[in-house]
C-alpha cells in the first residue's frame, strides 16, 4: 500500500496525517490514501485519530458520490456520429485486401476510433493535446507499415488485427495517463478499459436489435434495401457506440483512480468477473482432469490449440476484473476469499498455459517456426511469467498489500504487452 507505513506511523500524530493527506491530494492518491487509512482503522478500531479520518473520508465521499456527473455530451454526439460516418464509408465492398477479400475496416477500426476517443478525452479535459497527436500520429504510421507489408502475407495480414486493436488501446491510455502514473491509475484505467467495453457491447446489442428489427419491417413490405443502407444500419450505427460508450462510462475531468467504480456498470466490473471466479475453479479443474484421456489434442489439431489459447486470455481479463481498485467495502472475510481464489485460478491456468504452450513448441519442432506459432509462444510466454509473478508475490506478502501487489503484477504488464505487440507489428513481416 502507498501510504500505509506512514500512516501506520501517525497513529498519533493528527498533524502528520494531515501533511501526509496533503501531499496525497497533490499526487492526485486521495483513493490510496483514504484505502490505506481504512486498513489501518480495521487493523486498531480503537485508535481514534483513525477513526476520526474513516467518518471523515467517508463523509467527503458520500458527498461527491451524489453529485451528478455532467457529461460532455457537446462533443461526444459530434464526434460519434463523424466517426460512425467513417467506418460505414470504409465497410466499402470495394475495400477491401485481394485475394482473400478481408474488409480493410478490419485494420482501420480499431485506429480510427482511438483517434476520436483521444480526441474527445483531450478536449473534454482541455489537456493532454501533445499525447493525444502523438498518439495519433503514431497510429497512423502503424496503420500505413501495416497495409505497406500485407499485401503478400496473408498470415501477417490476420494477425494484425488483434495487435492494431492492442495498440489502439495503447494509445488512448497514453493520452489520459501521463508520463510516470502510479501503478494504482494504470490499473483503475484498465479497470475503466473494460468497464467501457461493457457499456459498449450493451449498446451494441441495443442498436443491433434495432436495426435488425427495422430492416425486417421493410423487407415484410417487400421493399428492396440496398447494401448502402444495410452497412449504415450495421457498421455505421454501431462505428458511432464506442465515443458513446466513453462519455457514459469515464470522466476526463477526473484521473482513472478516481473514477465511480461503485455504481451501474461499473459496479457489474467490479462483482461479476468475482462470481464467475468459483465457477472458473471447476472448469479449469475438469479440464486438467479430462487432459490425461485426450493428451494429444492440441498437439495435434490446430483448432483446439486456438481454443485453448483464447481461454487463456479471456481467464487474463477475468482475473483483472475480479481484482478490486480499493478494498474498503470489502470485509476481511470475503478479502480473504477473493484473494485465495485468484491464486487458485492463477496456479490452474499456469498448468494449462504449460500444457499448451508445450503442444505450440511442439509442433513448431516437427513443422517449422511459423508466424502463428511465434507470435503464440511469445504471448503464452509473458502470460505464464505475469501469472508465475502474481502467484509468488501473494504468497511473500502479508494480507494487508494483496491488493496493491495484485494491481503492480497486472500493471507491470502493460509494458510487456505493448513490447511484444510492437515486436509483431514490427518484425515479423521480415523475419517471415
Amino acid at each position: 500500500m502507498k501510504y500505509w507505513k506512514e500512516v501506520e506511523a501517525a497513529h498519533g500524530a493528527p498533524d502528520q496525517l494531515e501533511r501526509l493527506f496533503q501531499v496525497a491530494r497533490k499526487e492526485n492518491n486521495e483513493a490510496a490514501f483514504k484505502a490505506d487509512v481504512v486498513a489501518c482503522h480495521r487493523a486498531a478500531p480503537d485508535n481514534l485519530l483513525y477513526a476520526a479520518w474513516f467518518h471523515r473520508l467517508e463523509s467527503v465521499t458520500s458527498e461527491t458520490s451524489v453529485e451528478p456527473r455532467n457529461t460532455n455530451w457537446k462533443h461526444a454526439l459530434p464526434l460519434s456520429i463523424v466517426t460512425g460516418v467513417i467506418l460505414w464509408l470504409l465497410s466499402d465492398k470495394r475495400l477491401v485486401y485481394q485475394p482473400d477479400q478481408m474488409p480493410y475496416l478490419v485494420h482501420l477500426a480499431p485506429p480510427v476510433l482511438a483517434v476520436f476517443a483521444v480526441a474527445f478525452l483531450s478536449v473534454t479535459a482541455r489537456k493532454g493535446y501533445r499525447r493525444a497527436l502523438w498518439g495519433s500520429a503514431a497510429l497512423a504510421a502503424a496503420v500505413s507499415y501495416v497495409t505497406f507489408l500485407t499485401p503478400d502475407n496473408a498470415h501477417y495480414r490476420l494477425l494484425m488485427a488483434p495487435h492494431l486493436l492492442l495498440l489502439s488501446w495503447t494509445v488512448v491510455g497514453f493520452s489520459v495517463l501521463c508520463e510516470g502514473a502510479s501503478t494504482l491509475n494504470k490499473f483503475a484505467f484498465m479497470i475503466k478499459s473494460l468497464e467501457a467495453i461493457v457499456t459498449g457491447g450493451v449498446f451494441l446489442i441495443a442498436t443491433f436489435v434495432f436495426s435488425g428489427i427495422t430492416l425486417g419491417m421493410f423487407l415484410v413490405l417487400d421493399v428492396e434495401i440496398t447494401d448502402t443502407i444495410v452497412r449504415l444500419m450495421f457498421v455505421g450505427l454501431p462505428g458511432a457506440i464506442p465515443i458513446l460508450a466513453i462519455a457514459s462510462s469515464y470522466d476526463p475531468l477526473s484521473s482513472p483512480v478516481d473514477q465511480d467504480f461503485k455504481h451501474g456498470i461499473g459496479r457489474l466490473i467490479v462483482t461479476f468477473p468475482r462470481v464467475l471466479l468459483a465457477l472458473t475453479i471447476v472448469v479449469l479443474v475438469i479440464y486438467l482432469v479430462t487432459i490425461p484421456f485426450n493428451f494429444l489434442a492440441p498437439f495435434e489439431n490446430r483448432d483446439v490449440l486456438i481454443i485453448c489459447n483464447v481461454m487463456l486470455f479471456a481467464v487474463m481479463g477475468l482475473l483483472l476484473g475480479a481484482t478490486p481498485v480499493t478494498v474498503e467495502d470489502m470485509s476481511e472475510r470475503l478479502q480473504n476469499g477473493l484473494r485465495y481464489a485468484i491464486m487458485m485460478v492463477g496456479a490452474l491456468v499456469v498448468v494449462v498455459s504449460l500444457y499448451t504452450l508445450a503442444a505450440v513448441v511442439y509442433r513448431t519442432i516437427g513443422h517449422g517456426l511459423t508466424i502463428n506459432r511465434m507470435t503464440v509462444i511469445g504471448w503464452n510466454s509473458i502470460n505464464i511469467a505475469l501469472l508465475a509473478m502474481l502467484i509468488s508475490r501473494q504468497c511473500r506478502i502479508g494480507r494487508a498489500e494483496w491488493v496493491p501487489a495484485l494491481q503492480q503484477t497486472f500493471s507491470e504488464g502493460i509494458p510487456a504487452y505493448i513490447i511484444w505487440g510492437g515486436f509483431v507489428i514490427i518484425a515479423t513481416p521480415w523475419i517471415f
